[in-house]
């Protein structure tokens, strides 16, 4: 376990530009960081955030009750039985203590971080699943959870991008499994709070920039300075060769080039024949993508059973990543021929049974993604066949997406069943209703807060050539209702619609 000694504590304090107020004659070493005073043991430092509800300053009592030996606070407080210290900036305080913990890792990892609305899941997977096809050790971290050569947890994880005392303990234990490279979501809350802050990063790429997480960020501006931020990281980078990458489409793109430097190597990708990298010729064939990509290192044609323009986008990201990092052309094309998708994104769910619709489930929860879900289902759809849509908003979340969302869904699908996503602390009924005010005509719309009962009335409608897209929770296997987290899947729920509707049950 690594501790951390009074004169790193004292070091780390006048980096930070923090005063230490000491309890006389008590020793102080560490070797853990908790920010939850319900986690405090004895000898721990506990690190007074500001939350959405709630101050860890409130919780000092509790903590030091429950034998936290440090107290790092933005705020002097008077007599406590505890050491102090008092800094700027906890959340930076935070993820410097972190790092210094850990032994840095960052610094002897590849890290590669995508950012962007829409597509870091799908893009980090890929970029796993290709260079351990070259040859490489490769961890991931992102919102399915964390994962490498060593036994790291693969699940969903309460954040897309851990807090910095999670983070610098799962790259410490990745380096430890021998890892050379790191694939990670960096979510633009995990950049505006600090959570990657420390981190040295190698590659840095945007996917792209659709309006989500304003309830959080408020302004278009705030939301798309934070995911530059990643870029600006990479100026002060120790890595050898860095690489920042952009969606040369997404009308930011050259925002996020701009704030590099040299070193920093800078790429672009796209459908624009200005973009480094490009298709020379895109066409789909019986559920495969057959691609050939113009890229620096010359010609590249890959066969894949990802479809959709949003998943072309996918590939060109990791592709250039992966071609930069040393992968030969040949792993590249083998890597994606065989690759199989990721859990909950356009996922297709199947009883085998005869005539049954095909039903695909995907974590679609912007209006970008799901027009993006819907244009690519309707590609696909035979030419007698309907496209079936239910979705639903989550609660206490960005509420001016749910018309936007309702417009798409209207003008993208022939039916749409409008259902609750999460709901969290909102009635169901009154988010329902923000997405039906973008709703121009109520005749293709059937509403069904119920949301099993939602998908159940949705492949109730369906025929054989009918497509059904589940849009909203793709992976995640609860729903959350008034504070309260309930087991649900969308993926268990289509396959009981599905038996009951066709193998007689």
């Amino acid at each position: 376990m690594s501790e951390l000694s009074a004169r790193d504590i004292n070091e780390l304090s006048r980096k930070l530009g923090g005063r230490i107020e000491l309890v006389p004659n008590a020793e102080l070493k560490l070797d853990k960081l908790i920010y939850d005073s319900r986690k405090v043991e004895p000898g721990v430092a506990f690190f007074c955030m500001p939350g959405e509800r709630t101050d860890g300053n409130q919780f000092i009592a509790d903590a030091i009750k429950s034998g936290a030996a440090l107290v790092v606070s933005e705020q002097f407080h008077e007599g406590l039985a505890a050491h102090q210290i008092i800094v700027p900036d906890v959340r930076q305080a935070l993820a410097d203590f972190a790092d210094a913990l850990y032994g840095q890792p960052s610094r002897h990892l590849r890290l590669i971080a995508v950012t962007g609305t829409n597509g870091k899941t799908t893009t980090t997977h890929l970029i796993e699943h290709i260079l351990g096809k070259a040859g490489k050790k490769v961890g991931l971290i992102g919102t399915l959870g964390s994962r490498g050569p060593g036994a790291l947890e693969y699940g969903d994880a309460k954040h897309t991008t851990p807090q910095a005392p999670e983070l610098q303990e799962i790259l410490a234990a990745m380096l430890l499994s021998k890892c050379s490279h790191v694939a990670m979501e960096a979510s633009s809350h995990s950049l505006a709070l600090k959570r990657v802050s420390g981190c040295h990063f190698a590659v840095a790429c945007l996917t792209n920039i659709t309006q989500d997480h304003l309830d959080f960020h408020k302004t278009m501006d705030n939301y798309w300075k934070s995911k530059r931020m990643l870029f600006e990281s990479l100026n002060d980078s120790c890595q050898n060769s860095k690489l920042a990458l952009v969606n040369f489409d997404d009308p930011l793109a050259h925002e996020f080039l701009a704030i590099c430097e040299a070193p920093v190597k800078r790429l672009s990708y796209g459908f624009s024949t200005d973009a480094n990298i490009h298709p020379l010729d895109l066409q789909y064939q019986q559920g495969r993508s057959l691609i050939r990509l113009s890229t620096p290192h010359g010609e590249l044609r890959l066969v894949t059973r990802l479809v959709g323009r949003f998943n072309v986008y996918n590939i060109m990201a990791a592709t250039a990543i992966c071609l930069e990092e040393g992968a030969a052309v040949e792993a590249i094309a083998e890597a994606l021929l065989d690759f199989d998708g990721v859990p909950g994104r356009f996922e297709t769910v199947s009883i085998g049974a005869p005539n049954e619709p095909l039903c695909i489930v995907d974590y679609a929860h912007t209006p970008d993604g799901l027009d993006n879900v819907l244009s690519t289902a309707a590609l696909m759809k035979k030419a007698n066949g309907k496209l079936i849509c239910v979705f639903g908003c989550g609660g206490d979340r960005d509420p001016s997406k749910r018309p936007q969302m309702g417009e798409i869904a209207e003008a993208r699908a022939d039916l749409v069943v409008v259902t609750s996503d999460n709901p969290r602390t909102e009635n169901p009924q009154e988010i329902i209703a923000h997405i039906l005010s973008g709703i121009k005509r109520m005749k293709t719309i059937e509403v069904e807060p119920d949301r099993a009962r939602a998908i159940r009335i949705a492949i109730g409608m369906a025929e054989a050539d009918d497509i059904v897209i589940v849009a909203g929770k793709g992976h995640e296997n609860y729903q959350l209702v008034m504070n309260q987290v309930f087991p649900f899947d969308d993926k268990v729920e289509v396959r009981k619609a599905l038996e009951s509707r066709f193998s007689g049950r």
